[in-house]
């Protein structure tokens, strides 16, 4: 099913505790301006219509604007408060999405983000967000 292996091309396989664990394995790979993110869409992605399924892709995209977000406030504890995707195409079965993220202001509270996720330099989704900078003390906002 895997159409390519991201190892060759300098990616790195991740494996994540918790929820990440349930979509991944995710892979990274350092960039110029940052990280990158990916996936390979397996069958446990995939919906009832043979394609990877939006909350998967929103879930990437999540996870990649998150991360983004964390390093830009070094590494300060931040929640997502709003998150608006829009799905441009659809990804299939074996394909390795990308997701890049870059700040584009950011506020002592409050973050705002914008990334793409692409499959073979095509964009298959696009994504705004707001995140909110916490504390890492429970309770605290």
């Amino acid at each position: 099913m895997l159409r390519s292996d991201p190892a060759e091309d300098g990616w790195k396989k991740r494996d994540f505790p918790g929820f990440l664990a349930l979509i991944g394995p995710l892979w990274s790979r350092r960039e110029e301006h940052g990280w990158a993110y990916g996936m390979i869409a397996e069958a446990n992605h995939i919906n009832a219509a043979g394609l990877v399924h939006g909350g998967m892709l929103m879930s990437l995209a999540d996870q990649a604007l998150s991360v983004v977000v964390w390093e830009a406030m070094d590494r300060t504890p931040c929640v997502t408060v709003q998150l608006d995707t829009h799905f441009l195409a659809a990804v299939h079965p074996g394909d390795f999405v990308q997701a890049r993220a870059q700040v584009t202001r950011k506020s002592r509270s409050l973050v705002f983000v914008q990334g793409s996720l692409v499959v073979k330099g095509d964009p298959v989704l696009t994504a705004s967000g707001v995140w909110k900078v916490v504390s890492a003390a429970r309770g605290s906002s």
